[in-house]
C-alpha cells in the first residue's frame, strides 16, 4: 500500500526524523487556512499523488508570497498531473501540501528497503539527491553506497555513521544524519514498511539535515497490525478494477498487453505470463485466483479481466490442488455466458477432477480451446489473437 507524501512525513517525524512543516488542503476551502499556517519567507506548494516527478509536471511550485502560494494552490487542486510516472492519462490531484521552505545547501538521497538478494533491510545512500535513483544505478554506480543490516542485531549506531560518511558528511552533520538514518530504520521497522524513500535528504545552511520529500510503501499483509496506517489509505489513487478485484481477494495487476491471463498461484501466474511473451505475446494482466476461490470469485475474476478494453484474447492455466478443476470450468463458462465472451479463450487444466473441468467445458457449448499442456495452451492463445487482429 502506497501513502502521500505528507503522510509518510507525519510517520516518519514520530520517529524523530526532521521535516519541514506543513498543512494538508483536502477542500478548495481549506486551502487559505493551510497557507495562513506557513510563516516565512518561502512557501513550497505540492501536488499530492502516488507518483514520482510532480516537479517536472507542474506538481511543485515554490512561492515568495502568501498571496503566490494561494494562487498556486488553488491552480493545482483539481488539476491532472502528469509525470513520468503517471502514464499520459495522468492523475486529478485531490490534495495539495504547503510547507515551510528551507534553505537547502546540499541535496542527498536516502532509501530504507528490504534487499531480495540478501533477503535483508537494505539502507542505499547517495549524493546524488534530486535525481532518480535508477538513472544514477547506470550512469554513476560507484555514486550508491548500501548498508545491509543484518536482523538478529538490528540497526547499530556504526551502521547510521557509515552511511554518513557515504554521503561525505562531517563533523556535526554526521551526528544529525546517524540520528535521521536511526529514525527511519526505526519507522520502517515497526510499521512494517516495504521502502521508505527520501529524495531528495537535504543538508540545510545551518548544518541540519532534513527529510525534504519522503514516500513510504507497506506491506499489505501486515496493515492488519497497523489499523491507523490502513486507515490512509487512498483509494481514488489506485485502479478501481484492482479495487473491484481485492474486493474479491483476487490477486489483481493490470499490465500493458493484450492477453488476459487467469491463474491460481503467484508462482504459476508468473511462468504464465513469462511463457505468453516466450511465444510472442504480452499478458495484459497477473491475476491470481488463489487455492480457495469458489465458482462466484472465478466467474468475478473472468469479468474483470473483460473489463480491460485491451484484452484480445485470454488464457486460464489452472493446476488443480486444492481448487478443484470443475470449479474454474463452471466459473469460465457463468460468465462467458453473462458476459458474452468474444475473444478467442485457451483453457488449460490439470490436476484435481480435470476430467471433469474438461467436460464442462466441452459441454458448454462455448468456443473454448482446450491445451494440452502449458506451452501448447500458450502458442494456441497467442496464434488465435494474431489471427484476429
Amino acid at each position: 500500500m502506497n501513502i502521500h507524501e505528507y503522510q509518510a512525513k507525519s510517520i516518519l517525524a514520530r520517529y524523530g526524523v526532521a521535516v519541514p512543516r506543513g498543512f494538508v488542503a483536502t477542500r478548495e476551502d481549506e486551502i487559505a487556512r493551510a497557507v495562513g499556517e506557513i510563516e516565512g519567507l518561502v512557501w513550497v506548494v505540492k501536488a499530492q499523488i502516488h507518483a514520482g516527478g510532480r516537479g517536472k509536471g507542474g506538481g511543485v511550485k515554490v512561492c515568495g508570497s502568501a498571496e503566490q502560494a494561494l494562487e498556486a494552490a488553488r491552480g493545482m487542486m483539481g488539476m491532472t498531473l502528469t509525470t513520468p510516472q503517471t502514464g499520459p492519462e495522468g492523475k486529478i490531484v485531490r490534495r495539495v501540501y504547503v510547507e515551510e521552505g528551507c534553505d537547502i545547501a546540499r541535496e542527498l538521497y536516502l532509501g530504507v528497503l528490504v534487499d531480495r538478494a540478501t533477503s535483508r533491510v537494505t539502507i542505499m545512500a547517495s549524493t546524488e539527491g534530486g535525481m532518480e535513483i535508477e538513472e544514477v544505478a547506470v550512469e554513476s554506480p560507484e555514486k550508491i553506497h548500501l548498508v545491509t543490516v543484518d536482523p538478529a542485531t538490528g540497526l547499530r549506531p556504526h551502521h547510521a555513521r557509515r552511511v554518513a560518511f557515504g554521503l561525505g558528511l562531517e563533523g556535526e552533520r554526521v551526528g544529525a544524519a546517524a540520528r535521521l538514518v536511526t529514525g527511519l530504520y526505526r519507522a520502517f521497522d515497526d510499521t512494517d514498511a516495504s521502502l521508505i524513500e527520501i529524495n531528495p535528504l537535504v543538508v540545510t545552511g545551518n548544518g541540519g539535515v532534513m527529510a525534504l520529500d519522503a514516500k513510504m510503501n507497506f506491506d499489505d499483509n501486515a496493515l492488519y497490525r497497523h489499523a491507523d496506517i490502513a486507515d490512509m489509505r487512498d483509494e481514488s489513487e489506485e485502479d478501481p478494477t484492482e479495487l473491484r478485484a481485492r474486493e474479491h481477494e483476487l490477486s489483481y495487476i493490470k499490465l500493458d498487453g493484450n492477453i488476459g491471463c487467469m491463474v491460481n498461484g503467484a508462482g504459476l501466474a508468473m511462468a504464465t505470463m513469462d511463457i505468453v511473451k516466450l511465444y510472442g505475446g504480452e499478458p495484459a494482466n497477473f491475476l491470481d485466483v488463489g487455492g480457495g476461490a469458489t465458482r462466484e470469485r472465478v466467474t468475478e475474476a473472468f469479468k474483470i479481466i473483460l473489463s480491460d478494453g485491451n484484452v484480445a484474447g485470454i488464457l486460464v492455466n489452472i493446476f488443480g490442488g486444492i481448487m478443484r478443476c470443475d470449479t474454474i470450468a463452471e466459473g469460465v463458462v457463468a460468465a462467458a455466458r453473462e458476459i458474452g465472451l468474444d475473444v478467442p479463450l485457451v483453457v488449460r487444466l490439470e490436476g484435481t477432477n480435470v476430467d471433469l473441468g474438461r467436460r464442462i467445458l466441452a459441454e458448454s457449448g462455448l468456443p473454448i480451446v482446450s491445451g494440452d499442456d502449458l506451452a501448447d495452451a500458450a502458442e494456441k492463445i497467442v496464434a488465435a489473437v494474431k489471427e484476429a487482429a
